[in-house]
């Protein structure tokens, strides 16, 4: 009997169903869209602030000491500024003020000695003297030693103008001192504002010969005292005018182009304001470059309302 060999249960068909690709799930880019919206907060801000931003880098000086630049702290003063009218607190160089010289009169010519008159013969032309009448020559005679010389009639001798009567003398100019202010570098380098006086000739502009002066600089003896000035040599004063209390003084270009950084700038500034203000009348000063009102002179002093000698 023939074994039959037990059939093997067939495998199901497995059916491949193609169900198309797989749907990712529904999240949405949040984080993307929260960081969008972040940025564009932040840039709306900065527009809205940016003057005060800017104000605050140059206050701070951020920016410098982020790109390690060497920065002076412009808010250190080598020594305390003083008041004009509290003398004995300024410890900078000063020389002692010289009351004004009195005015001196030119002195009369003094009178001629007694004796007999001598006068000079003026220039005149000949046909104008009165001659001799030829009926009478003078008989000879001899002539004693001092005999006066015989006077002839003509007009008086002239005066030149711009000379006092009977001297030959040119009247003296009246000159009065004012007070100017140079910078001395002591040893340590510390800035150091010291007040010299010169003679001027009386003007009806003493302040504007007194800062022209200034902007000239020192002369060859204050000079051979270590005297020197911060404001630039090249400077012109454009104009002066005084208004009420202010003195408004208009530079030159030049004026802002000071070589010696923050502590120049703030040493030139004092020259011009501590020298105008020696006048009675001026309490403050008005800078203007070219005719126009700045707010800085290099980037960190104030310069945009008047200035008096309080400024820091």
């Amino acid at each position: 009997m023939a074994l039959r060999k037990a059939a093997a249960p067939k495998a199901p068909d497995k059916k491949t169903t193609y169900s198309g690709p797989k749907k990712s799930g529904g999240r949405k880019p949040w984080a993307l869209i929260f960081w969008v919206v972040f940025f564009l907060v932040i840039f709306i801000l900065f527009l809205i602030n940016r003057d005060q931003i800017r104000q605050t880098l140059k206050d701070t000086q951020f920016v410098d000491r982020l790109l390690n630049r060497q920065v002076t702290d412009t808010t250190v003063e080598p020594l305390p500024l003083p008041v004009p009218d509290q003398g004995g607190d300024s410890p900078e160089a000063e020389e002692p003020e010289s009351p004004e010289p009195p005015q001196v009169q030119p002195e009369p010519a003094a009178a001629p000695p007694a004796g007999p008159a001598v006068e000079t013969e003026p220039a005149v032309p000949r046909d104008v003297r009165s001659p001799l009448p030829e009926s009478r020559p003078a008989p000879p005679a001899p002539q004693p030693p001092a005999a006066p010389a015989p006077e002839v009639s003509g007009p008086p001798a002239q005066t030149p103008p711009g000379t006092a009567s009977g001297t030959g003398q040119r009247p003296q100019t009246d000159f009065r001192e004012r007070n100017l202010y140079f910078i001395q570098v002591d040893t340590d380098g510390l800035i150091l504002r010291t007040r010299v006086t010169r003679q001027f000739p009386v003007s009806d502009s003493p302040l504007l010969d007194v800062i022209e002066a200034l902007v000239n600089g020192p002369n060859a003896e204050e000079q051979s005292r270590g005297l020197i000035s911060l404001i630039p040599r090249e400077t012109k004063i454009l104009n002066l005018t005084v208004r009420g209390s202010t003195a408004y003084i208009s530079f030159s270009e030049d004026f802002q182009f000071i070589t010696s950084g923050v502590e120049g700038y703030a040493g030139a500034l004092r020259q011009v304001v501590w020298t105008a203000t020696e006048f009675p009348n001026v309490q403050d000063v008005q800078i203007l470059i070219e005719g126009r009102r700045v707010d800085y002179l290099g980037e960190v002093i104030w310069i945009g309302s008047p200035v008096n000698r309080d400024m820091r």
